[in-house]
């Protein structure tokens, strides 16, 4: 079922869970926190959602949406920006704690054992993530190598990390500029 098709009741349910996986993971929150706060009940929880690993596999669904939106958005609609002015809004996109990546990220911390069909969405989403930036770096150097797009979502999810640290300051601008030293 789409995000969109879902009624007012159901939304509730899922940006409810998807605030709380946020902010304390996948594994302290659990069903009855989520219905309590969305002021729900059980019987429309399980109605819409089935289980907590259909719920983390719906909130993911959605993060990974907008992310897309978001990505494609900056390398196909805003043609006006150079290739470097293109890789620095997509990695501000996805380093951002209160971004939509933070979910995801999150996800790959946690749930890979305990809820596999819901981390799958996140492993679609890195792998469709790798082919795009692949496929832009291509537009500026036919050489581009694969791993040059893997090592952008490594330096992304280093940030990440570092940013989820609260005692480092926060390093994603120097980061970033070393990745793109090479492009320059």
């Amino acid at each position: 079922m789409r995000h969109s098709d879902l009624p007012f009741r159901a939304l509730s349910v899922l940006h409810t869970s998807r605030y709380l996986f946020n902010k304390y993971g996948f594994h302290k929150v659990g069903v009855d926190r989520i219905i309590e706060l969305s002021k729900t009940s059980k019987a429309t929880f399980y109605n819409y959602f089935h289980s907590k690993e259909r719920l983390i596999e719906m909130s993911l669904t959605f993060q990974k949406d907008g992310l897309k939106h978001g990505v494609i958005s900056i390398i196909n609609v805003q043609k006006e920006l150079t290739l470097i002015e293109k890789l620095r809004k997509i990695y501000f996109l996805h380093t951002d704690l209160d971004g939509l990546y933070h979910l995801p990220f999150k996800a790959i911390l946690e749930i890979s054992k305990t809820h596999p069909k819901a981390y799958q969405v996140v492993v679609e989403y890195r792998n469709w993530f790798i082919n795009e930036i692949y496929n832009l770096l291509l537009t500026t150097n036919a050489n581009a190598a694969k791993q040059d797009a893997y090592m952008f979502l490594f330096v992304i999810d280093g940030a990440m990390v570092q940013l989820l640290d609260p005692n480092k300051p926060d390093e994603r601008e120097r980061l970033l500029d070393y990745f793109l030293i090479q492009f320059k």
